[in-house]
């Protein structure tokens, strides 16, 4: 399945959706040719929305060879107006907008809305509409000011939406995206973790063979997962690196140590690093010189331990495991429709002088996918459920200089915001929670019967799909009272904490 981006928002969740459903999907770019497309053997092909107009000079277009391919074809806002005006349909600007939430009436005895209410509520982004469908095409659904809301060709297996189906505000939306992959493209689900882990196995023995690998290891889910799956493949042929740069918080060099490697039996060289980094870190509070840092310390030890695991190998080390997701493949330029997002090089920046092969068997999953494959590797479910950590560690949620003090400060109230989230049982509800230390802020404040002059700790729980956007958990209050009490009561240096409740954009989820 091709999810064809044409820049929107939602693009990488068209695939993620399409992936739910037990149909593996890809996501390319608009610019993709008519034959580049084709040469994929899609079983079928999705339009994604797009911020552009269709009728604008220089509007990302569809080839006529698509849209007259035989192939299904279905298409989203943008894709849906595509679809009308490669099809002769037509597409004007009608004056009245529609954003947010909004009442949809379908023919429940469609295709594409089959089974569904007749009426519910959508999610619309769209100031363009479809005035007219192509002919052949049979209108399926109207909203009070967009007549053409949806139409179908069951002939020609063509149908579109002009809302959003992949979002969660849209009521049945995974039923009309299953509806048009079963019943208006006659395919059949063929895509499970069962089968991704198989494949991916079979995949790292035929690259790597007899030959040696080696991984780094940062406590995190993707690159546990990525060890595991080679170490399945190749076993003893891999060697772990675990690289304490002295940045991490409470247990997780144990988790690490213990549970990682009791549950896979892989072989791990623990690097102890946590001098060098402090002290290269000593009185930066730049948050990007503390990252330059950091990257260029991880690269040096990395490399020390590479070369000494070398010098030890009867065979050469020839392979580079990383822990790449499809989303990382998609900003550094893989897939996206616009130009590179963002680089993203794993292990800490490693350089292609280092002349390793690499190998990368989650770059075409989404991260609750790698999830799902840990599960099945039977992963400690500590490790698998991690909330995202940064590579940088605690050095970037310490705003100032980081020292040993303040790591101190920063892992204890850290801790007691995890207990307690896990307590409540809240862990999936939260993508990640930073916790960081306001470490050149003071207040004044009443513990005892004194006066005190200690440091703010903010609490920053933040739900998102992706991370590209974010919203602030709504926690129970009484949830975050007793975080809040815990740490001032708990943890000397703090006398205040406070909630950060702001979306992203405008800020990001890391204060640094």
């Amino acid at each position: 399945m091709l999810v064809v981006d044409f820049g929107a928002q939602y693009a990488q969740l068209i695939a993620r959706r399409i992936r739910e459903l037990g149909f593996y999907s890809e996501l390319v770019p608009h610019h993709f040719s008519a034959a580049q497309l084709l040469e994929k053997q899609p079983a079928a092909i999705i339009f994604s929305g797009g911020p552009a107009s269709v009728y604008q000079t220089g509007a990302p277009t569809v080839s006529a060879d698509i849209l007259n391919s035989a192939l299904p074809i279905f298409g989203i806002c943008y894709g849906f107006q595509l679809i009308a005006q490669g099809l002769a349909g037509e597409v004007a600007k009608t004056g009245t907008s529609e954003y947010g939430a909004t009442e949809i009436e379908v023919v429940p005895t469609s295709a594409l809305f089959k089974n569904l209410p007749s009426t519910y509520q959508v999610w619309m982004s769209h100031g363009d509409a479809v005035a007219q469908a192509p002919a052949g095409f049979t209108v399926t659904a109207s909203t009070a000011a967009t007549k053409v809301a949806a139409f179908e060709d069951l002939n020609r297996k063509i149908a579109g939406v002009q809302f959003h189906p992949e979002v969660v505000h849209s009521e049945h939306g995974m039923n009309v995206l299953r509806n048009f992959l079963v019943d208006i493209a006659g395919l059949s689900p063929n895509w499970s973790s069962d089968q991704v882990l198989e494949d991916a196995v079979a995949q790292v023995r035929n690259q790597v063979g007899n030959g040696r690998a080696i991984v780094g290891l940062s406590g995190g889910v993707d690159s546990a997962v990525a060890a595991a799956i080679v170490q399945r493949a190749i076993g003893d042929q891999l060697t772990a690196v675990f690289v304490d740069h002295g940045l991490l918080r409470t247990g997780e060099r144990e988790q690490v140590e213990q549970d990682f490697v009791s549950a896979t039996g892989i072989k791990l060289v623990v690097v102890d690093a946590r001098e060098k980094f402090l002290t290269q870190l000593a009185g930066v509070t730049d948050p990007e010189q503390k990252r330059k840092i950091i990257g260029t310390q991880f690269i040096r030890v990395f490399e020390a331990a590479a070369a000494q695991l070398q010098a030890n190998s009867p065979e050469p080390i020839e392979y580079l495991v990383q822990g790449t997701l499809y989303p990382d493949v998609v900003e550094s330029g893989g897939g996206a429709s616009a130009a590179t997002i963002k680089s993203h090089h794993n292990v800490g920046g490693l350089p292609e002088d280092l002349q390793f092969k690499l190998v990368e068997p989650l770059n075409t999953l989404f991260k609750d996918e790698v999830r799902a494959i840990g599960r099945l590797l039977q992963l400690p479910e500590k490790i698998v459920s991690r909330h995202p950590f940064p590579g940088p560690g605690l050095a970037i949620r310490i705003v100032g200089a980081v020292d040993e003090s303040r790591l101190e400060i920063l892992r204890a109230a850290d801790l007691i915001a995890r207990e307690e989230l896990t307590a409540a049982n809240l862990d999936a509800q939260v993508w990640q929670f930073p916790v960081v230390l306001l470490a050149e802020v003071r207040s004044v404040g009443v513990q005892g019967d004194g006066r005190t002059y200690g440091h703010p700790i903010v609490l920053r729980p933040v739900s998102s799909e992706d991370a590209m956007t974010a919203d602030w958990s709504r926690l129970p209050y009484e949830v975050i009272a007793k975080i809040s009490s815990r740490i001032t009561n708990e943890v000397p240096s703090v006398n205040r904490v406070v909630l950060d409740i702001t979306s992203k954009p405008p800020g990001t989820i890391e204060w640094e």
